[in-house]
């Protein structure tokens, strides 16, 4: 039987959907591997910071060399990524894993010896050269899903990148944690030894998941081969399989206005916590920071699951620009905190729109680009949310210390608005970008009622 896929039924909201994505057994073993990877991904900035702290280095080293592994992500992890397109995930991540392990080696060696503070510099940058978990999952499910490979029915994109999102939340929100108590119980080295072992095994899972592996220079249904790109005017063309010598920041126009929203959008959200960790202190109540934070995950997380269930038959670029819009608006409303309630209502309706647009922004990122780009321009999308997390609190920090903490929220209003802003003004190419078409092409191919 030809493979159906969800969005063509008449229902607006199904429960149901995550049944074909959790019936795609092919996607098990890449998925879990996806996970511990993330997990330890997740926990390297604050395992790093609580490693180095509870052994005895100031906090202001601990917090540089986690700024240095950052900003080594930034850098490293999106040529990483540009690799495995061109040459494949199992020749790549493991060669990177190495790199990232004996950086880790390094740092955890160091700590244990009470060796020199300069050894950590080096081993971050090191560390930093990680594999993108979330942008190596992402592209094996657009690839089973573009070029016909799942049998029965086929899941929504907009449906697996919620689910994505989900398990994405999963790893956020237990890796520091978790890191952090083995580290306060076990040994400082122990939060992010036990997340390198997970590592290690996420690395070899996904090594040996060949069945689901992307074939390098492959193309969906609907992308033309002889041009490159079904979408992106700006993509330079290449005969399948070659190598890329310009990485897809530099030909996509879509890519980079895309990585200027999601690190508007780090920044916004890097702005807005640390404001309200100091809004809090400043009303002499620092329960209030954890508990809005606490409110704004629990609704992000719902709302992203929710998200996935519905049925939408809005072209990918309209949803795109109204999720920006509706982020920005929300979230500039932080602007008006003057508060308690204030600040607990603005992150309880802000965090309606966030997962929403994540997940909007990286299902555009998959229709504006060739499959055989797509791990280098989700990794580079993401990475700027990495940037401006990063960046965000910095700024945010020396502005609190000179004004107040609701100027930093001014700030941080500013900030979001500028996010429908820019999307407003790149509305043309974003609507010339980004392409409808890949699924239902691939949902009337024969290659979906293969095997």
């Amino acid at each position: 039987m030809r493979g159906q896929v969800r969005g063509e039924s008449v229902s607006a909201v199904d429960p149901g959907v995550y049944k074909a994505v959790l019936r795609v057994r092919t996607a098990y073993p890449f998925d879990i591997a996806g996970l511990f990877m993330r997990f330890y991904a997740y926990m390297m900035s604050i395992g790093t910071v609580t490693m180095l702290s509870l052994s005895g280095y100031s906090f202001m080293t601990s917090g540089i060399v986690a700024s240095v592994i950052a900003l080594s992500i930034f850098l490293l992890s999106p040529r990483v990524s540009k690799l495995v397109d061109e040459h494949g995930q199992s020749k790549v991540i493991p060669l990177a894993a190495c790199v990232v392990l004996v950086g880790l080696a390094v740092m955890l060696a160091n700590v244990a010896f009470r060796g020199l503070e300069w050894v950590f510099f080096p081993a971050a940058l090191l560390m930093g050269c990680i594999p993108n978990a979330q942008a190596i999952v992402r592209a094996r499910w657009t690839y089973l899903i573009r070029t016909g490979r799942i049998t029965g029915e086929v899941p929504s994109i907009r449906t697996v990148f919620s689910y994505e999102g989900i398990l994405d939340d999963i790893g956020f929100m237990l890796s520091p944690p978790i890191s952090i108590a083995l580290a306060s119980s076990i040994a400082p080295v122990a939060g992010l030894l036990i997340g390198g072992i997970a590592f290690i095994v996420g690395v070899v899972m996904m090594t040996l998941a060949k069945a689901s592996e992307p074939t390098v220079g492959w193309e969906g249904e609907g992308e033309d081969a002889s041009s490159g790109t079904s979408a992106d005017q700006g993509e330079t063309a290449h005969p399948k399989g070659l190598d890329h010598p310009k990485s897809i920041i530099r030909t996509s126009a879509v890519v980079r206005i895309m990585f200027v929203l999601m690190f508007l959008t780090g920044a916004m959200y890097g702005v807005f916590d640390t404001a309200g960790v100091a809004f809090a202190e400043m009303l002499h109540n620092p329960n209030i920071a954890g508990t809005g934070l606490i409110i704004g995950g629990v609704i992000s997380a719902a709302m992203g699951f929710f998200f996935g269930m519905i049925r939408l038959n809005v072209a990918m670029y309209k949803q795109l620009t109204a999720c920006a819009v509706l982020l920005g608006l929300v979230y500039g409303a932080q602007m008006l905190i003057e508060s308690e309630v204030a600040f607990y209502l603005v992150s309880a309706f802000a965090a309606l729109t966030y997962a929403p647009f994540l997940i909007v922004i990286n299902s555009a990122v998959e229709r504006a680009v060739p499959g055989r780009r797509l791990t280098e321009a989700i990794t580079w999308v993401n990475s700027g949310m990495t940037c401006g997390v990063a960046l965000g609190p910095t700024v945010a920090g020396a502005i609190i210390d000179l004004f107040s903490p609701l100027v930093g929220f001014d700030v941080g209003g500013f900030v979001a608005l500028s996010i429908p802003l820019i999307t407003l003004l790149s509305f043309r190419i974003i609507r010339r970008n980004i392409r409808d078409d890949a699924y239902e092409v691939a949902a009337t191919s024969p290659a979906s009622s293969r095997r």
